[in-house]
């Protein structure tokens, strides 16, 4: 008998002895515990306004919180500037020009497109939303059953200031985990209403936010109201942080906080004039931060390019759930959070309408690339208004006064910016919020993170602009944008099926 099966038998022997398995035929260990996951997601914030970003006005200690025990992201970005077409690029993992009416405001949402609640709870997850999940939109119109977002909580109500939601999101959280079976996993989506407009005016200063530590973004006017509104912005931030709070508390009381995958973020920029509804900065650069037990590296900033879409990939390899038979654009951000490994050098993001800004309906299709340094804006309708008409027809088809509609900004007519446009101190920022916009803009957002110089006919800069022309073009085309291919107007047909209509005259 040679040596080697002398040697086999003698293993042989002891594994029969002892009653030892080798490690693969072993067919009765306990499975792995899948993590939980937990998505957390404010109406309407920019970064950087967060404690962890050195925000000093912002008061937001468990998001920090979050962003100490896990990773915090400082280039993390929307789809798009508008709350329905980011969460829906969100939830499917696709672009919004690939998701038809799904990718506008307040359309319907197409049952062809694959949702990550749904393929989790296929996988075995309890899923439920409470607060804004999809929203606005008509889900049932397009034939589902449900929203997107997952089974609704929603019946637990708490008190709360002027302008903020009553939702009581952590006891409608309570509410699911308490009718999920034991080690059964869970994706919870917890969508706040805040810091969504409208505020109750002066409630940020009545509650001690103090206005010196307000950095006024460039395209604001430094005055007095404009801070006071900031003020007001940080409150209701701030109230986000606090829901946040109280299920990150009962996620410590029954032990699944370490088992349970945690992000932090918000679907669009601030609610601002040339914030919200722009793929500008301050439209598309959300915060984000992430939490995942001793799973991730904790403590740790980076500068990586993500966008919102890849929590879609990311969910599902977590919760071992099957991706969709289509090809989708997001990408795992396991990577970035275990190792560090980078996957993305540029970020796409895009908007079709808004709100009913523009006669007949009409939005104002933008697309974006960003880089770590630059922003290269496509405008696919340079004729049109980028703030909304500038004037709408009321109730009894008289023409209301000029410069009073612009509805794209939200509660336009209580904006200084537009409500005082003839002050001479306000008017440049009125004009830059309203004016007509060349077909191409390019920004160096390293040194103009207010994109107010577009440096699109600059010679210096002609090479980037090149690039990231093409590159933008390509993927455009790649990933089939009507808006490329021929046929860009079919994006505006989508009705509007929740909100007001508003009526406006037609353009000479």
């Amino acid at each position: 008998m040679s040596v080697f099966k002398c040697f086999t038998v003698l293993i042989t022997v002891v594994l029969t002895v002892y009653s030892v398995k080798p490690r693969e035929a072993y067919s009765d260990h306990a499975p792995e515990k899948r993590p939980n996951i937990l998505f957390v997601i404010a109406d309407d914030q920019s970064y950087p306004h967060a404690g962890a970003y050195g925000y000093q006005a912002a008061r937001t200690p468990h998001f920090d919180r979050i962003a100490s025990e896990g990773v915090l992201f400082t280039n993390a970005f929307s789809a798009s500037p508008g709350c329905s077409p980011s969460r829906a690029a969100i939830l499917t993992g696709l672009n919004c020009w690939q998701i038809k009416e799904a990718g506008t405001h307040a359309s319907s949402f197409p049952t062809e497109f694959q949702v990550f609640p749904d393929l989790l709870e296929k996988a075995g997850y309890k899923v439920g939303y409470t607060g804004k999940g999809w929203s606005p939109g008509d889900f049932k119109a397009s034939g589902r059953s449900r929203n997107p977002a997952g089974d609704a909580f929603l019946d637990q109500k708490q008190q709360s200031p002027k302008g903020i939601s009553d939702v009581d999101y952590a006891g409608n959280f309570k509410t699911f985990y308490d009718e999920k079976e034991k080690d059964k996993p869970f994706f919870f989506w917890l969508g706040t209403h805040e810091p969504h407009r409208t505020y109750q005016k002066g409630i940020g200063a009545a509650n001690g936010f103090d206005s010196n530590k307000v950095k006024v973004p460039p395209f604001l006017p430094d005055v007095p109201e404009v801070r006071s509104d900031i003020l007001d912005y940080l409150y209701e931030i701030q109230w986000f942080d606090t829901q946040l709070g109280k299920v990150l508390k009962q996620l410590e009381q029954s032990g699944e906080l370490d088992n349970t995958l945690i992000v932090v973020t918000a679907d669009n920029g601030m609610s601002f004039p040339r914030a919200k509804a722009n793929v500008y900065e301050y439209g598309i650069h959300v915060p984000l931060a992430i939490r995942w037990g001793n799973q991730i590296r904790k403590g740790f900033k980076t500068n990586d390019l993500v966008s919102l879409i890849d929590v879609y990939a990311t969910f599902l390899e977590v919760g071992k759930a099957a991706l969709p038979a289509y090809p989708i654009e997001s990408k795992s951000l396991l990577p970035l959070l275990k190792s560090g490994k980078s996957n993305r050098e540029a970020i796409f993001s895009s908007r079709e309408r808004h709100s009913s800004s523009r006669y007949n309906n009409l939005g104002y299709p933008q697309r974006s690339i960003r880089t770590a340094q630059y922003l290269f804006i496509k405008n696919y309708k340079p004729d049109r208004w980028p703030a909304g008409d500038p004037q709408k027809i009321d109730a009894n088809g008289k023409l209301e006064a000029p410069n009073t509609a612009f509805h794209d900004i939200d509660e336009s007519a209580d904006n200084i910016v537009i409500r005082e446009w003839r002050d001479p101190k306000i008017a440049p920022y009125f004009h830059l919020a309203t004016d007509k916009r060349p077909a191409e803009e390019f920004y160096d957002i390293v040194n103009d993170p207010g994109c107010l110089q577009n440096l699109i006919g600059d010679k210096q800069y002609l090479q980037q602009i090149g690039k990231l022309r093409s590159k933008l073009t390509d993927y455009q085309r790649t990933t089939k944008d009507p808006r490329e291919t021929g046929n860009g107007d079919y994006l505006d047909s989508f009705p509007r099926l929740n909100g007001e209509i508003r009526n406006f005259p037609a353009p000479k």
